[in-house]
């Protein structure tokens, strides 16, 4: 039987949607899109800053499964700006993800993110 494993930040705000942050089976580990906050929620300011703390972010649940930046099969990426956001991908994806940054990448523009002021969600797929 595949059971599921689930590691959360326990947010307030997450609570009353009802998922949680990380959802690992078999050997796959999805990552719900994860936003630029710290541990009490606050929102970074800029779209550098939000893009530096979500890949923390997405570290720290990666830790959580034993797992790693390397262990990444995929990104999906949306940016509330195009341009500025795909500046601020190729310099935190290096910083996340090593000088090579071999990751399969989405980069998505969208006109609304689910917090006043996001400027950046990824969501990531990895493989144990």
């Amino acid at each position: 039987m595949n059971t599921k494993e689930f590691r959360t930040f326990d947010m307030p705000c997450k609570k009353g949607y009802g998922y949680v942050q990380s959802v690992k089976s078999g050997d796959t580990v999805w990552i719900s899109g994860q936003l630029g906050h710290d541990m009490e929620g606050n929102l970074a300011e800029g779209m550098d800053n939000q893009f530096r703390q979500t890949y923390q972010n997405i570290g720290k649940l990666l830790i959580e499964f034993g797992l790693n930046a390397g262990h990444v099969t995929e990104e999906v990426i949306y940016v509330t700006d195009m341009q500025e956001g795909f500046e601020s991908r190729k310099v935190f994806g290096k910083e996340f993800y090593g000088e090579s940054c071999i990751v399969a990448s989405t980069i998505v523009g969208v006109t609304a993110l689910a917090l006043p002021g996001q400027k950046v969600e990824i969501k990531i797929t990895a493989k144990v």
